[in-house]
């Protein structure tokens, strides 16, 4: 109390590194969680076989064999598979879709699929039901929405039993599906668009009835030839294969891989994801991440420590008459020791207070400004917490030890 500026400085570095190392940790958690999230919607046990140009991925054009592309004979061929599978779904799916309902519009995501979509995506619905057999074998011009759809087409209103126009088709809304969170718009370099945002159709129906759409919208959309071609002559653009219980993914995506190859002869105009795998390398990644930023904290909290035990040994100097009296007047050395290992502990235990609250305020910074998700447990608290107490006690303990082992009589006789 009587060096109080003092005292603060030698704080800094404790407060520095608190603040770090809360910071450093919400992030983490924050990415963790994305990272969780977006692979919930990708489907933890799915694997997803997904139609792509050939040569877009590799950067070069693709010369000799032919593929027809993605078929729903590529989907019966895995589907024999059956031990390995619990589902299999196909999905068409165009984007950049006007959808319209009085004088409400808005751009959508139409996803031409069947019943099993709901669950091989693990998504619920929130009221009424989604597409059903008795759909696709009639080729029913039904419909389910998405959140965001119901909000910007029928704001208030219950859209149950209203229609909504897709280009010359309308489509009876039967069912809106449960609002889903949706961090990024991409995930380990793979695209996951806002489910929320999507218009769920029959398979059947699209295929059928709205084909020469396609080939409309993928004129409007200024493709290229090679993307307009494999826009209207693909049947579908996925493949959902959910893996069995007690099945090794990587093993099972091997296969597939294997399957796809021989089927399409060679040509690269599917692409495999792995949600699983994409966790995995998110974690490594993460991992590294993590040891990075706790390294740069742990630095912060290593010169803080330096700095107390420097300044407590220049108070144990200054304080070498007072430490004399104590002794003389009955104090053993362990009282000594302890009054200067309280001392080093009290400073970083409150530089650490101060680090907890600018490292709230960091974390908050960098959600706001940085636009990235942060998230703050009680653990990162606890945790600055307990390493300010041992860095308090670590380096105050040679200071504290050295002033419990100064002489009386010498102490009392210093200057």
């Amino acid at each position: 109390m009587t060096h109080k500026f003092r005292t603060f400085l030698t704080m800094l570095g404790i407060i520095f590194g608190v603040a770090a190392v809360i910071a450093m940790l919400s992030i983490g958690e924050g990415a963790k969680q994305d990272a969780l999230e977006q692979i919930e919607l990708l489907g933890m046990r799915n694997i997803i076989v997904e139609g792509v140009i050939p040569g877009e991925e590799s950067g070069s054009d693709i010369v000799g064999g032919r593929s027809p592309g993605l078929t729903m004979g590529d989907a019966d061929n895995l589907s024999s598979f059956d031990k390995l599978f619990t589902r299999v779904v196909t999905s068409r799916i165009i984007d950049g879709i006007k959808a319209f309902h009085a004088d409400a519009e808005v751009e959508a995501r139409i996803v031409a699929t069947s019943p099993a979509y709901l669950p091989t995506m693990n998504m619920t619905m929130l009221r009424g039901s989604f597409i059903r057999i008795d759909d696709l074998s009639e080729y029913s011009q039904v419909c389910a929405i998405g959140t965001n759809i119901k909000r910007k087409l029928f704001a208030f209103d219950d859209p149950i039993g209203k229609q909504i126009r897709i280009h010359d088709l309308h489509y009876t809304v039967i069912g809106i599906v449960s609002e889903k969170a949706v961090g990024s718009s991409s995930f380990q370099g793979v695209d996951i668009s806002n489910v929320n945002n999507d218009i769920y159709i029959p398979r059947s129906t699209a295929l059928k009835k709205i084909h020469r759409d396609f080939d409309y919208a993928a004129t409007r959309s200024g493709m290229g030839e090679e993307a307009r071609r494999k826009f209207i002559s693909d049947e579908i653009d996925q493949i959902i294969l959910n893996v069995s219980e007690g099945q090794h993914i990587p093993t099972v995506a091997s296969l597939i891989e294997r399957v796809m190859e021989r089927r399409h002869r060679g040509v690269p105009d599917y692409n495999v994801i792995v949600p699983e795998a994409l966790l995995a390398q998110s974690q490594r990644t993460q991992r590294i991440f993590n040891i990075v930023m706790g390294a740069i904290a742990g630095i912060s909290l290593l010169v803080g420590g330096i700095g107390i035990m420097n300044i407590m040994l220049a108070s144990v100097l200054e304080r070498t008459r007072e430490i004399g009296v104590r002794r003389a007047v009955g104090a053993s050395r362990t009282d000594i020791m302890s009054q200067f290992l309280i001392e080093a502990v009290t400073m970083c235990l409150i530089g650490c207070f101060i680090g907890v609250f600018a490292g709230l305020g960091l974390a908050k910074g960098i959600s706001t400004y940085a636009d990235w998700r942060t998230i703050i447990s009680i653990f990162s608290i606890i945790l600055a917490v307990g390493v300010s107490t041992a860095v308090g006690i670590i380096f105050g303990f040679f200071p504290a030890r050295k002033a419990a082992s100064l002489d009386p009589i010498e102490a009392l006789r210093y200057e």
